[in-house]
């Protein structure tokens, strides 16, 4: 898949698991009486990394291409790479804006 596709495939993909953990995630605490809008906040804090990773395919592909591109001289894998880790903290980060405008903490 060509770079841009895969940027911006990673960069909504991160944002997905975000919003889905934490919207999901609210509706079970509206089944089992807590308050939706608190669980929607932890959740949403808590999940950021875990969406990263999701969005990334998992972190032992990332790491075995990091490694082989520091080891073989390959700076176009490894720049890849670290774009595609900030395009899934990008996504994730705004899925947690949309939380937070959600929940009415943007203010």
């Amino acid at each position: 898949m060509p770079f841009e596709k895969n940027f911006i495939l990673i960069f909504f993909t991160a944002m997905g698991v975000l919003l889905g953990a934490a919207l999901i995630g609210s509706l079970a605490a509206v089944m089992v009486r807590e308050p939706p809008l608190g669980t929607m906040l932890k959740l949403a804090r808590e999940m950021k990394i875990w969406a990263v990773v999701a969005a990334i395919g998992g972190t032992f592909s990332t790491i075995e291409i990091l490694e082989s591109g520091f080891l073989k001289g390959e700076i176009t894998a490894v720049l890849k790479q670290i774009f595609f880790i900030v395009s899934a903290m990008g996504g994730t980060h705004l899925g947690y804006l949309i939380i937070l405008a959600i929940a009415g903490e943007g203010k």
